[in-house]
């Protein structure tokens, strides 16, 4: 069974078929949908000379047991945002089943190293909020108190949704001891923005996950009648948020790949014939340097004290969540530059904005890349999202090469763990 990439795409196209309505993809965790997508790709493992389980925190692993236990880790996610498109998490994973039946025929189901891929569970966090759940409970950075008790719009309980699905949160504990052999991790994943696209470029090499830094901001004024008010004397709350949405721009625009976002801003009492006397803003920073990310905090907050002054009232920040920057493995980067590079003669290093699995596997200190492929209009999380057959053909081609190489490099070579 040589690599074939039209079967992917075909694979693709018969997902979309199977979980997708008019609005786009719907294969949300733990719903009847995202199930039917699992039971679907499990009938694609008849006749494969492969082991099959899901650990406690419902990630699916395949195994094809290789002469050395030193496994390569290939994955991805097949759950969806609401309203998603056909490509984000999906390509990753089918993909790399491509890629595992490759090998499997290749080496007569005995490969040198053995060959694991991954289903990582609820990825997109879309109906509880809580990104990356099963990869982080692979990695051992779960956060199950926080967690259990979260809710969805309809008020059910994360913990009672995973235990209709057969995952006992209480359980999640036990995963990381899939963490065993992991020599390396890579991820093929749509790029989701526009920098490949306005370079021509069809594939990228992913150089890490950008650091987050997420904040509430609170403004707090004086409310006022709008009519009877002069400008002079005026508490504005909103004012002061105002101007702080626009310097985050100049925050940001120090650094190349740094991005500041304003993106809720609630006001009270919000109504057209008060001055706001409360203001409440959410703030997104991200950047692949720890040190850029926490001077763009910084200058944040001391331009919000800046502008509270300034209109006459105080703020308040209280942290909603942080992660620190991901830096993906110098030796696993330099293969997958490699990789495209045979395919598509030019490979541009990048890092990527939106968090995916393979931060958290990185995080456990297993050797982790990411390949980008092109995204058109750089349009995500939308039902127009798309990608050129012939890029996704170079992506599967390109993530085929960068898996034979890693395993010669573990094969050679076993690389040592930074947290074995």
């Amino acid at each position: 069974m040589p690599l074939d990439p039209q079967r992917t795409i075909q694979e693709l196209k018969e997902l979309r078929a199977l979980t997708a309505d008019e609005n786009g993809a719907q294969r949300v965790a733990w719903t009847d949908t995202w199930l039917k997508a699992r039971s679907w790709f499990e009938s694609k493992l008849a006749g494969l000379p492969v082991e099959h389980h899901f650990d406690a925190a419902g990630n699916r692993w395949v195994t094809l047991h290789g002469a050395s236990e030193k496994a390569l880790l290939l994955g991805s996610h097949l759950d969806s945002v609401p309203n998603g498109g056909w490509l984000d998490g999906c390509l990753g994973f089918l993909s790399a089943f491509e890629v595992l039946r490759r090998i499997a025929t290749e080496f007569s189901g005995r490969p040198p190293v053995t060959v694991r891929l991954v289903d990582f569970a609820d990825e997109e966090g879309a109906r509880f909020g809580r990104s990356l759940l099963g990869s982080s409970a692979f990695a051992g950075t779960q956060s199950v108190e926080a967690d259990r008790k979260r809710t969805d719009k309809d008020g059910i309980r994360l913990e009672d949704a995973l235990s209709r699905c057969g995952v006992e949160i209480d359980r999640f504990g036990e995963v990381a001891r899939e963490q065993k052999n992991a020599a390396a991790y890579l991820e093929l994943h749509i790029e989701q923005g526009p920098v490949l696209e306005s370079l021509g470029l069809p594939l990228g090499v992913v150089l890490g996950t950008k650091g987050v830094e997420r904040h509430a901001i609170t403004f707090h004024g004086q409310e006022a009648h709008s009519g009877s008010t002069p400008m002079k004397a005026r508490h504005d709350a909103l004012a002061a948020a105002a101007k702080l949405a626009l310097e985050i721009r100049s925050i940001a625009g120090k650094h190349p790949d740094a991005v500041c976002t304003i993106g809720s801003v609630k006001t009270f009492p919000g109504i057209v014939t008060a001055v706001v006397g409360r203001c409440e803003a959410t703030l997104d920073q991200r950047d692949l340097d720890a040190q850029v990310l926490a001077g763009m905090y910084r200058e944040a907050r001391e331009a919000s004290e800046r502008f509270a002054r300034e209109e006459k009232c105080t703020v308040e920040w209280s942290r909603i969540w942080n992660i620190e920057p991901i830096q993906f493995h110098p030796a696993l980067i330099e293969r997958c530059e490699q990789s495209i590079k045979e395919i598509a003669g030019v490979a541009h290093c990048l890092p990527s904005g939106p968090l995916h699995d393979a931060a958290e596997v990185s995080r456990a200190g297993i050797p982790t890349v990411m390949m980008f492929v092109q995204s058109l209009r750089g349009i995500s999380h939308n039902k127009i999202e798309d990608t050129k057959e012939a890029h996704l053909e170079m992506a599967v081609r390109a993530f085929d090469r960068l898996a034979s190489k890693t395993l010669e490099w573990i094969k050679s070579a076993p690389p040592a763990r930074v947290n074995a």
